[in-house]
């Protein structure tokens, strides 16, 4: 009994429901031709205006621009002096062993050294592990043409950054309680 009375329900139930779903009605052209002028509350910058009225209708004074290539100059040499200063310089190099291996370390050193002899090749000792880099480049980019030849013959190499010790630059020599008397 209780479930034909349940399945008379639900249907009454689903059907009257859905007579409670209205559709929208189709918008209307009630906002069509709604316009609205804005330019009362709008905020203005008259400094700004100036500048752009400016620039629309070029320089007004008849004077010369003079380029900055002088001033360009002197901010380069400014930039390689500071440079000079530098101990290391930052860079890129080519990752072609890391391991804990000497000999197998030196062996890929001499194997680079016999088939790629254009490739300045370094072998460095971190405790506990050997390194074998190739190449210093000052961005990634210049890494990637040594990288991808290596990469045929060596699969685990891989560009990682690294720095670099200055060319010309001379190491001070530390101060003895001798020199400072002198």
């Amino acid at each position: 009994m209780k479930k034909s009375l349940l399945v008379l329900i639900f249907p009454v139930i689903l059907m009257s429901s859905c007579a409670l779903i209205k559709k929208s009605p189709a918008p209307s052209n009630e906002y069509e031709n709604y316009q609205e002028d804005l330019t009362s509350s709008r905020i203005t910058f008259p400094d700004l205006e100036e500048q752009v009225e400016k620039s629309e209708t070029g320089p007004k004074n008849t004077e010369e621009v003079l380029p900055a290539d002088e001033d360009l100059e002197i901010a380069l040499n400014n930039l390689k002096e500071s440079n000079k200063a530098e101990m290391y310089w930052s860079g890129y190099t080519v990752l072609v062993y890391s391991g804990v291996d000497r000999d197998l370390a030196f062996k890929t050193r001499n194997d680079l050294f016999s088939y790629f002899p254009d490739f300045k090749t370094d072998i460095q000792y971190q405790q506990p592990r050997y390194l074998v880099k190739v190449g210093k480049f000052v961005n990634r980019i210049e890494a990637l043409t040594y990288y991808h030849q290596l990469k045929e013959s060596y699969p685990s190499s891989r560009i990682i950054q690294d720095r670099f010790l200055r060319d010309g630059y001379v190491i001070p020599e530390p101060v003895t309680d001798g020199q400072k008397q002198n």
